[in-house]
């Protein structure tokens, strides 16, 4: 059985901070695929958190409810540039606790060409 050597990342930010993210990403080569690299999707979300005593929340106010809009950035990256690209997205994430997800691919195991 063929082990896809890619990942899914998928990470939360304010629409604010996405060229940034999405650079920092670029750099750390994440997003390339191929004969393509800056490969992303971004999708408009709604978030929502409580940030409790003692946060230091980017939006909103410790002990009540924040809702509002977000992206999702998704990029695929290779795992060998796996901890550098969760690393870069960190050091330019404008949020205290980062949402980054970190998913494995099976897609070589079906046939997949990246």
């Amino acid at each position: 059985m063929n082990v896809s050597p890619f990942f899914k990342i998928e990470i939360f930010c304010p629409e604010e901070s996405l060229d940034e993210i999405l650079e920092a990403l670029a750099g750390a080569r994440a997003g390339e695929i191929g004969k393509y690299d800056r490969c992303a999707s971004v999708t408009q979300v709604q978030g929502a958190w409580r940030p409790l005593e003692g946060s230091n929340p980017a939006f909103g106010e410790a002990g009540k409810l924040y809702s509002g809009n977000e992206c999702k950035i998704e990029v695929n990256c290779r795992e060998e540039f796996l901890a550098e690209a969760i690393q870069a997205v960190r050091e330019v994430h404008p949020y205290e606790e980062w949402v980054i997800n970190v998913i494995p691919l099976a897609n070589a195991r079906y046939g997949g060409t990246i």
